[in-house]
């Protein structure tokens, strides 16, 4: 179970890092056309929907590799506090009652919505430009079902945590930065 769990999560974090580049585009979209608008006075037509597509994807993308970090927000003044069976028992049931739902509805209507923007071989209106938008509503599926996977391992990481009262630990990926400015050198550990 727990070569499975790292699996998923793995890729997970594989597909937020390769996302992640579009922090970098984005960055460099923005700066160019704040350039080229004001000092040059010479907007550009195709700025404005490249940023909301890099945008878009980034943060798309960027939910099963937060879920893999437990990096979403979590309202858990009371939940810390709680045995490590009682956290999984509660995670567990949350991830069945909402989270796949949720996910499977992204899924599907995703799907509904990239089928017809393919279809329609569907570009921007917002810009004289008229950029293609079906690759990029091809993401909202993929998320989506990126999503589902990440949250099979967080219930199966559930499921091995109330049999054990431990929880797994995380692959890891990033420190926070008061972490590595205070010098700490331990894995990131799973503070569910």
């Amino acid at each position: 179970m727990t070569s499975i769990i790292h699996a998923i999560e793995s890729l997970s974090i594989w597909v937020g890092r390769a996302f992640g580049w579009c922090i970098l585009i984005l960055t460099f979209s923005v700066s160019y056309e704040v350039f080229v608008r004001y000092v040059l006075n010479a907007p550009t037509v195709w700025a404005f929907d490249m940023m909301v597509q890099m945008y878009g994807a980034l943060f798309l993308m960027a939910g099963p590799y937060a879920l893999a970090q437990d990096a979403h927000v979590r309202g858990d003044v009371l939940y810390r506090f709680l045995p490590v069976k009682w956290q999984a028992r509660i995670d567990f049931t949350l991830y069945i009652l909402f989270f796949f739902p949720g996910m499977l509805a992204l899924f599907w209507f995703g799907a509904e919505i990239a089928s017809d923007s393919w279809r329609y071989q569907e570009v921007s209106w917002n810009s004289p430009a008229r950029i293609q938008i079906y690759f990029f509503k091809t993401l909202i599926p993929l998320a989506g079902f990126l999503l589902i996977l990440q949250g099979i391992a967080e219930t199966m990481r559930c499921w091995k945590a109330m049999r054990t009262g431990q929880w797994l630990e995380r692959l890891e990926d990033v420190r926070e930065t008061e972490d590595s400015l205070i010098g700490k050198s331990t894995p990131v550990q799973d503070n569910k």
